[in-house]
């Protein structure tokens, strides 16, 4: 019935908000560092969702590329809390992709991506939290947030961003998002779902969501981690055996010496491998920290690549690694041409950094995303998780088995999906519109090392095909 309602809504639309002041558009033909225009439309924007501290959320909008009046429009959230949705736009499913190279002073370069989910699909990237990306508030209170009040924030931009774009309104529209992203994308689906937004009623027509390598903050997550590293020949046979004993199947609280020393044992050897991709070599380039420890974070790694000096350069130079686009990423960010192009207003955000791993207050006050993954589902919306099957951090174990909770019947059992002849991963199609599915060699946020896969599976998706 729910899901009727949501179908229901893309024809027959209410709007009784008025023209909204909250709202600032730029539109971006050029960018710094890519050649010629763009092949694509780039708007960026704020949208004011809360007055009394003056809270601006900062988004970047590609419209489709396909069908713009009839494609879905997806919201992207990226992970963190507090990583950039630029990490979407740029390293993950969006139409753009740095140059990889080794960095020289000069203004890294920009390339469009062919496996952008735009070709397909209208994308809001939204820099939330506040406090992420070049979001930013008036009022330093306004950083003092947590998974609830951020997620509401996210429905209160949604309602403003879609009244400043209503002949979008009638198009399917989907939140969507990556690690904790993940956790955040089931809550803002409820609130939508429910009409629970503080402003007048506008209806958005939801039939869905997705996410990747979602974090719950549920102990699920962690649970999993043994198990998946004892199927990968992470640990032995006996640590595993002796973590099972003694713990009891809870490896976050150990419940005696014998369970907290097989467990301090397994985390360090799990700490041989890059919890992210274990297939890769345990690199210190996730997210360069701002001011003058950026340079001493990346100064050993700024050599030629005849010249190695860590184990980031065991199989490749460190200018081809995935993560190095993290890197291009705060020079590009951070340079006057581009947030003058970007329409960023001067004086919010001194320094942008990717991901801000501190500096502000956060609230987990969501202790398990589940139960709102379970209300949806069970209500008939249609759900896509997918899970990159080389994640140690967020083990495609752990994502199975609280999908599998559920208890729904199967009704396309377990099975590869392909892409040009090869299987790209295996999934399953539970009752009320969940599907499941691996990206296989996927790291964590499949998209940025399995690009091509996660677009094929999007679009099928998306388009209401079989995976």
């Amino acid at each position: 019935m729910a899901l009727q309602l949501a179908i229901a809504c893309c024809i027959v639309l209410v709007v009784l908000l008025p023209a909204s002041p909250a709202t600032a558009r730029t539109v971006v033909t050029r960018l710094p560092g890519f050649d010629g225009p763009l092949p694509f439309h780039l708007e960026t924007g704020y949208v004011d969702v809360e007055e009394t501290t003056g809270t601006e959320l900062f988004y970047y909008f590609v419209e489709s590329e396909r069908s713009p009046a009839t494609d879905p429009v997806v919201l992207w959230l990226t992970g963190g809390p507090r990583c950039s949705a630029f990490s979407g736009l740029a390293f993950e499913v969006g139409p753009l992709n740095f140059v990889l190279q080794p960095y020289d002073g000069t203004l890294p370069r920009l390339v469009y991506s062919p496996d952008s989910w735009t070709r397909v699909a209208s994308m809001v990237f939204l820099d939330s939290p506040v406090g992420s990306g070049f979001s930013y508030a008036r009022d330093p209170k306004g950083y003092d947030i947590g998974d609830i009040s951020s997620s509401r924030q996210v429905v209160t931009f949604l309602r403003k961003w879609f009244d400043d774009h209503p002949w979008l309104l009638s198009n399917p529209f989907y939140v969507a998002g990556d690690s904790y992203g993940g956790k955040m994308v089931p809550l803002i689906a409820q609130y939508i779902s429910e009409g629970d937004s503080g402003l007048p009623f506008v209806f958005i027509c939801l039939p869905g969501y997705m996410v990747g390598n979602p974090v719950t903050g549920d102990d699920i997550d962690t649970n999993s981690q043994i198990p998946y590293a004892y199927s990968h020949g992470i640990i032995s046979d006996q640590q595993y055996e002796a973590a099972v004993k003694n713990c009891k199947g809870d490896y976050v609280k150990p419940m005696n010496e014998l369970c907290a020393g097989v467990l301090q044992t397994i985390q360090d050897l799990m700490s041989e491998v890059d919890s992210k991709d274990i297939l890769q070599p345990v690199c210190p380039l996730d997210s360069p920290k701002p001011g003058r420890s950026l340079a001493e974070h990346y100064s050993r790694l700024i050599v030629p690549p005849e010249e190695p000096s860590s184990r980031c350069f065991v199989s490749q130079p460190f200018y081809v690694r995935h993560e190095y686009r993290y890197y291009l990423s705060y020079f590009w960010a951070n340079d006057n041409a581009s947030r003058a192009a970007l329409g960023i207003r001067e004086g919010t955000v001194m320094e942008w950094v990717r991901c801000k791993r501190s500096g502000f207050p956060y609230t987990y006050d969501v202790p398990s995303s589940i139960k709102y993954h379970f209300n949806l589902t069970a209500r008939g919306y249609r759900a896509l998780v997918y899970s990159g099957d080389h994640d140690l951090s967020i083990p495609v174990l752990g994502t199975h088995a609280w999908i599998r909770s559920f208890n729904f019947s199967i009704v396309d059992d377990w099975r590869a999906w392909h892409l040009d002849g090869q299987a790209a991963g295996f999934t399953v199609k539970y009752a009320n519109n969940l599907t499941f599915a691996t990206v296989k060699g996927g790291r964590h946020a499949a998209p940025g090392n399995r690009p091509r896969e996660c677009f094929a599976m999007a679009k099928r998706w998306l388009d209401n095909k079989p995976l």
